[in-house]
């Protein structure tokens, strides 16, 4: 079991996603830009394994403009040796990425300009973990997308849409179930179709469920999971205790992560706490799991 958070950390005076405006757009800008922000994170990346937190999710905004068609620079080739740098460190460090597009990346639109919008986002993250050196137990996440008055065909869509993908975009894709439209036996539907794994969002679940408990949903969502894929990823936030339901907590609730982690006793799964105050519930988690089996198996 490894634990992580997304995208920033606020313990550090360093940010893996600086960006600028498009009208200030020039080569030199962008080289500064991906430099800095390629720094940063491996400066996080140390931090987590200086604080046993070997999961993270890499920003998005790692390069700035990367699926937009002003991007004609080779970053990837520019780059190549700190991109090798960064992933020789997560393999020697036994960490694992995930990365999640933006709302914007909607597979299922309707619209064939957000389509082909959403198809350039999955390439560009996935050139970042090629770049990366990373296999299949790295993941690229989104939401299935819209509903657009017709949940039935609105799934076909993304099924069809999916299955055109390249192979090397599907080797990291996967889906989770969100907290007002597909929830987890939608998913499923869709993975009966296209074996993509699905990633069991616990607090989606909370919101959104039909009456599925979290047992009951996890024991369907991991069986799916192949071994290529490496553990079942689970994300975990609670509610947050003034802005109510669906919003999530500033902190780690210890007892709702104590008794989410008794509930699930019986898994092995890597867990990514969605959490707005980052490391800070991570550290926190990893202290309370010191005693659990399975996160301290197979530690460097």
């Amino acid at each position: 079991m490894k634990v992580g958070y997304p995208c920033i950390n606020l313990s550090l005076n360093c940010r893996s996603s600086r960006k600028f405006r498009l009208k200030n757009y020039s080569e030199n800008r962008l080289i500064d830009t991906i430099q800095n922000n390629l720094l940063c994170l491996k400066k996080i990346l140390e931090f987590n394994y200086e604080n046993k937190i070997l999961f993270f999710r890499i920003t998005s905004d790692l390069i700035p403009f990367g699926s937009h068609p002003i991007m004609t620079f080779n970053w990837q080739e520019y780059f190549k040796s700190e991109f090798r740098e960064i992933g020789l460190y997560i393999r020697k460090k036994n960490m694992r990425i995930t990365m999640h597009p933006g709302q914007y990346t909607v597979l299922n639109s309707k619209n064939q300009r957000v389509v082909e919008n959403s198809i350039k986002e999955l390439q560009y993250h996935t050139k970042i973990l090629e770049a990366i050196g990373l296999d299949s137990t790295a993941k690229i996440i989104t939401h299935v997308g819209g509903v657009y008055g017709d949940k039935k065909t609105s799934i076909l869509r993304f099924i069809e849409r999916y299955k055109k993908l390249n192979e090397n975009i599907k080797n990291y894709y996967v889906i989770e179930n969100d907290d007002k439209s597909y929830n987890v036996n939608d998913t499923l539907v869709i993975n009966r179709s296209t074996e993509i794994p699905i990633i069991f969002d616990s607090y989606h679940h909370h919101c959104y469920n039909l009456g599925a408990t979290t047992e009951e949903a996890i024991k369907k969502v991991f069986m799916i999971w192949k071994e290529k894929d490496g553990l079942p990823i689970i994300h975990y936030s609670s509610e947050h205790p003034l802005k109510g339901k669906c919003k999530h907590a500033e902190e780690l609730d210890m007892t709702d992560f104590r008794n989410f982690i008794k509930k699930t006793n019986k898994y092995n799964f890597d867990i990514m706490l969605e959490i707005k105050n980052k490391e800070k519930s991570a550290i926190s988690a990893i202290e309370y799991l010191m005693k659990d089996i399975r996160f301290n198996q197979n530690r460097i």
